[in-house]
């Protein structure tokens, strides 16, 4: 005997195959495509967000490729390298650091900072901050000028763009979808149609569904994080004179290590000497016993061999 469905049953299992997770349904694709994008302030080539984009995604048709004329989302990030005379190096980088903290932490953020000195003369270190792009940029021009004014010089220099256009168009068109589940899945806990466990597995179904939004919610933050505040890392060096006496100058450890290394081939030649001499003498009383006592006898045979008919 076939037992009854309840309605509330047959309207979970219609909710799931329109929606899922991250699906959505005809209406809702139609919409999605209709959906104008979020648009971002430009500031040169680089991009800044407003607080209001983080409030509610854009969703967006899921397609090959970006459609012609969508805003870009890019994230940029800096790498610059320093080499500067002797004693300037952690004055500067510490000088950066606190130029990143005054800034607040809505425009700058230093995400670490290091200073290693192996010794008086040698002192390296690396600063990661993540800022706004405009920011950087004037931040950028500063240290060109600071540089220069150190007697210092910029030894590399580089940016790298990364487009986020589909990722955050895809995160947000799942996250859209997602919310409707979750606005169906609620309608039908409120009419209450069906058994107690259809309800149950209505309200697990709603519970997996917002944590799904949950995380999808704080990934599409952390993209737009990246599109809004461009990352940038700095590495600082110390320029070593030609005869330093800095263990990271090859030059400038030999010639303080010359007489040391004198010192240390002369013990090696000592040392071979003294391992070497008793076998000189062995060699020396064999070849004194084969010249006075064998090579004589030899040379005695050898007429007496050629007599012989």
């Amino acid at each position: 005997m076939l037992k009854k469905i309840s309605p509330a049953f047959i309207a979970l299992a219609l909710v799931a195959g329109c929606g899922g997770s991250g699906g959505e349904s005809a209406a809702e694709y139609d919409h999605a495509m209709e959906a104008p994008v979020q648009e971002v302030a430009v500031s040169g080539s680089r991009m800044a967000m407003s607080d209001e984009s983080y409030a509610e995604p854009s969703p967006a048709p899921d397609r090959p490729d970006v459609e012609p004329g969508v805003q870009q989302y890019i994230a940029y990030s800096h790498s610059l390298g320093l080499r500067l005379p002797k004693g300037s190096v952690e004055p500067m980088l510490q000088g950066h650091v606190e130029d990143c903290r005054t800034a607040g932490t809505e425009t700058c953020i230093v995400i670490n900072s290091n200073v290693y000195s192996s010794n008086e003369d040698y002192v390296s270190g690396n600063v990661s901050i993540r800022a706004t792009p405009d920011w950087i940029a004037t931040f950028l021009g500063g240290v060109e000028a600071e540089t220069e004014a150190a007697d210092g010089e910029i030894t590399s220099r580089s940016t790298r763009a990364e487009d986020l256009t589909r990722s955050i168009i895809d995160t947000g068109a799942r996250l859209d979808a997602q919310r409707t589940l979750r606005s169906r899945l609620e309608g039908l806990l409120e009419r209450r149609d069906g058994t107690l466990g259809d309800l149950l597995q209505i309200e697990r179904e709603l519970a997996r569904v917002i944590g799904e939004i949950e995380s999808t919610e704080a990934q599409l933050r952390a993209l737009r994080l990246r599109v809004s505040m461009s990352s940038l890392d700095v590495s600082y060096e110390t320029k070593v004179p030609a005869f330093s006496s800095s263990s990271s100058n090859p030059l400038g450890e030999a010639i303080g290590d010359f007489f040391y290394n004198l010192s240390s081939a002369i013990a090696a030649v000592i040392t071979a000497f003294a391992v070497g001499l008793p076998w000189l003498v062995l060699i020396g009383i064999f070849l004194w016993i084969w010249l006075k006592l064998f090579w004589p006898w030899i040379r005695r045979k050898r007429p007496t061999k050629a007599s012989k008919p």
